[in-house]
């Protein structure tokens, strides 16, 4: 087993609020300026007040080429990605004191927004006095579904080695493949939903020594399962092209919520012996709009089940894989007294990742 210690974020300095966007709409989208009301609903709909950016809005209005995008991307993952692993390692409200980099045992990077050789993990232990020694595990291209993936493989390893420790760095700088000159509806949809953010997590194994630095009550992850869905590969991802990624999105993904995912956390529940109503919070990566609506409608959950879900989609807009990071951050730090969670996320594949969780208090 392995616990879920203590995340840090690393959130971008630029705030574009909903409005402002869509004040940027006839620039961004000039073929839809005859539907302009009708694409302005995307936005209103959302449920997205606002999110944050590592570029100025300005950026938004230049065609830029894939190594500008690339260099701003190292560049801004590289310092946002200290920013939160500092924050983890100094979080006041999960840990006793301050845990040392050099207790950390294998780092594992997941982004799907840029791309670096060799891997960004590499830049950030030349950053910080990471052992040499450290294992690393980079994850790319697994778009929102990575982080609940990420936490799946640190788990896995943890539970090979359970005295070890693992880090999870997420960065996801989904402003920086927004495409000016492509206007299918895909990227207005991917407009009025990505943001920017960076996250770390230090899970512990079960029998780190590192324990007695924990303060808080904390998830333990009990059971881990993925599931990909074959011939589904066009439902999201992205699309390469010589200026970079386009997204790529269906509008068949909420439906499949209830053809695929619900099976998935049905049989997670089945295979653990756990019954839902032991699940007293949903951890799931939010999408959108849709899919969250259809996520409390397959398993009949409440606003209180998955309220750090929505409101984090409100307050940063969708991460990517950091998201999943976000909404747990809130789950622990919160005066939790919670006996079975589910955490989840669906990405590209069609994939779909869930975890079962129990708090406990660390002895």
């Amino acid at each position: 087993m392995s616990f879920i210690a203590s995340i840090g974020l690393g959130i971008p300095q630029y705030v574009l609020t909903q409005e402002e966007v869509k004040d940027l709409l006839p620039t961004l989208f000039p073929t839809y300026i005859s539907k302009l009301k009708r694409i302005s609903a995307i936005f209103d709909h959302s449920n997205i007040d606002q999110r944050q950016v590592v570029v100025e809005k300005k950026w938004f209005q230049n065609q830029h080429s894939f190594k500008e995008r690339n260099d701003l991307y190292t560049h801004q993952t590289v310092q946002l990605a200290i920013k939160s692993i500092k924050d983890c390692l100094h979080n006041e409200h999960m840990l006793r004191e301050e845990f040392p980099v050099e207790h950390i045992d294998v780092i594992v990077f997941v982004s799907s927004t840029g791309i670096s050789t060799p891997s960004i993990d590499a830049y950030i232990i030349n950053e910080l006095n990471f052992r040499q020694d450290i294992i690393r595990i980079p994850l790319w291209g697994l778009g929102c579904a990575g982080g609940a993936m990420a936490l799946s493989r640190a788990h896995e390893w943890l539970q090979a080695f359970p005295t070890k420790n693992a880090l999870i760095v997420s960065s996801e700088l989904c402003s920086l493949t927004f495409q000016k000159d492509d206007q299918k509806m895909s990227n207005l949809v991917g407009t009025a939903l990505f943001g920017d953010g960076v996250s770390a997590t230090l899970l512990m194994g079960n029998d780190s020594p590192q324990k007695r630095f924990v303060r808080k009550r904390l998830p333990k992850i009990l059971h881990s399962h993925s599931h990909i869905e074959k011939d589904t590969l066009g439902i999201m991802g992205w699309d390469v092209t010589n200026h970079g990624f386009e997204v790529i999105f269906s509008k068949r993904i909420p439906t499949l919520i209830q053809s695929i995912w619900k099976r998935h956390v049905e049989h997670v529940l089945t295979t653990s012996e756990t019954k839902q109503d032991s699940v007293t919070s949903w951890i799931v990566h939010p999408g959108g709009r849709k899919v969250i609506e259809e996520m409390m409608r397959v398993f009949h959950l409440t606003f209180a089940d998955i309220r750090h879900s929505v409101d984090v989609l409100r307050e940063h807009g969708n991460m990517s894989s950091a998201t999943i990071f976000y909404i747990l951050k809130r789950w622990i730090e919160g005066d939790s007294h919670e006996e079975y969670s589910i955490i989840s996320s669906l990405g590209p594949g069609f994939s779909s990742e869930v975890l079962l969780t129990a708090w406990e208090d660390v002895k």
